[in-house]
């Protein structure tokens, strides 16, 4: 037997071990050989299952440690009861093994040795928004435009990046956390190359150079030639893909308003002027009460946890056929949720996106994300791939060894975005005033 197949005929289910004592359990059937095999060099097999494994060392992982002080809506550490990145994946990780849990609870054609494994949602869950950068979508978006002419820059792509390439990365050559196959196509939430769209967006593609990590995540197979028209191939998911991608919906469009409520963006007197420049329905209308309702009785938490158990309730499995489907399982079937959830998830994501997203305060974020990124990335640029006569190393000596050591001036870029992304809100914003603000800085906090 190979280290894979004994993991997967001992897998565990949820709730692991008891003690020191670890019981064999019957084997999951929903996955096989296919969905473990691991990207990289085989992991040391141990009392847990592999997807197991792939959460464990997500959450042990420096990258998902510096999620605590990234921003999600909010610039991280300005209140303590914000949602930061972490917090965000953590909710999302628990709305997704509810998804899992409920699903089983309806029956076939899920069973006690035939169901989603929870530990690789988890996982893929917890990764999802590990590779986006300092201030949110703000510093998204800064380096898409710094990296539009280098390959572009995509959260989601990175978080590919980091799991394959960077993460646990040492100098013995072991790089990434040799994911499993299941966890990649997990987070895969969108397929398509950069340079396979007739002119390259901003968003909504994986790097050109990790085209054989999605060969590899279809075992090889040949992508229909439908599939690569349009933004089809990015809509098509793994199962776990899809229950992390609702989870994270769910997550935010709720969570969201939650928080532009406490921070004092979302009154109803400012919904109401909103909603007054809308098509609002009937159905529009009822989530509008609930809200004004929740506020009126200071029961706001309350109420929207109520629907994010509602939005775990509307999902359901679908069997589907593709060319994917006989090889796995995560492909033979499909989630499906409920219109009313998805036009509600949709309303208040709108309603966050159009108040809260688009005020000035945010705004603000916005330029301050251009005026950094632009800066940090013009006086590394200039002392790191451009080689003017003295070369000045501002910075740590690991990350200038990894910008030297790429030969093309697209590769040195790639590294150099790489050292932006992993900063998070404060490590970026020190950074740049060490090099910009004369009167800020010690010889002795370089890091």
């Amino acid at each position: 037997m190979t280290p894979n197949s004994v993991r997967e005929v001992f897998a565990l289910p949820r709730g692991g071990f008891c003690g020191t004592t670890v019981v064999p359990m019957p084997q999951n059937r929903f996955y096989n050989a296919f969905d473990l095999q691991e990207w990289g060099s085989s992991r040391k097999p141990d009392y847990r299952s592999p997807f197991q494994i792939d959460r464990d060392r997500i959450i042990h992982a420096h990258a998902f440690r510096k999620l605590q002080s990234k921003t999600q809506v909010f610039l991280s550490g300005e209140y303590d009861f914000y949602r930061t990145r972490l917090t965000h994946s953590m909710e999302v990780a628990q709305i997704g093994r509810s998804i899992c849990h409920f699903l089983q609870s309806r029956g076939g054609p899920l069973t006690d040795d035939f169901y989603i494994d929870d530990a690789l949602v988890e996982a893929s869950c917890l990764a999802h928004d590990m590779g986006h950068p300092p201030f949110g979508h703000s510093g998204e978006r800064t380096l898409q435009e710094l990296m539009k002419r280098r390959g572009g820059f995509e959260g989601n792509a990175q978080t590919l990046h980091l799991l394959c390439e960077t993460m646990y990365q040492n100098e013995s050559g072991v790089r990434g956390m040799q994911p499993t196959r299941a966890l990649l196509d997990g987070v895969l939430k969108y397929k398509k190359l950069y340079t396979e769209w007739p002119t390259p967006p901003v968003n909504h593609f994986i790097y050109d150079g990790q085209e054989p990590i999605r060969a590899w995540v279809f075992g090889g197979e040949r992508i229909p030639g439908a599939l690569m028209r349009g933004g089809a191939l990015n809509d098509f998911k793994s199962v776990e893909c899809q229950i992390m991608d609702w989870a994270d919906d769910a997550a935010y469009s709720l969570n969201d308003i939650v928080d532009g409520v406490r921070a004092g963006f979302l009154t109803i007197e400012r919904v109401e002027h909103w909603a007054a420049g809308e098509q609002v329905g009937a159905a529009e209308q009822r989530h509008m009460d609930s809200l004004f309702d929740a506020l009126r009785k200071d029961k706001l938490e309350n109420t929207f946890s109520k629907k994010i158990g509602a939005f775990i309730q509307a999902c359901r499995l679908k069997e589907r056929d593709n060319f994917m489907a006989a090889k796995t399982n995560r492909y033979r079937y499909e989630l499906v949720v409920e219109e009313p959830a998805l036009a509600e998830a949709a309303f208040f994501k709108k309603m966050a996106n159009d108040i809260i997203f688009e005020s000035p305060q945010l705004e603000q974020l916005e330029h301050k994300a251009r005026v950094i990124f632009n800066a940090l990335f013009a006086a590394i640029w200039e002392n790191y791939a451009e080689r003017n006569e003295r070369v000045i190393h501002i910075l740590p000596p690991n990350v200038s060894r990894l910008i030297n050591a790429e030969k093309s001036l697209d590769g040195k870029a790639r590294r150099l975005c790489d050292y932006l992304a992993g900063q998070t809100d404060g490590m970026i914003v020190r950074t740049y005033r060490r090099l910009f603000d004369p009167e800020f800085g010690s010889f002795r906090d370089l890091s």
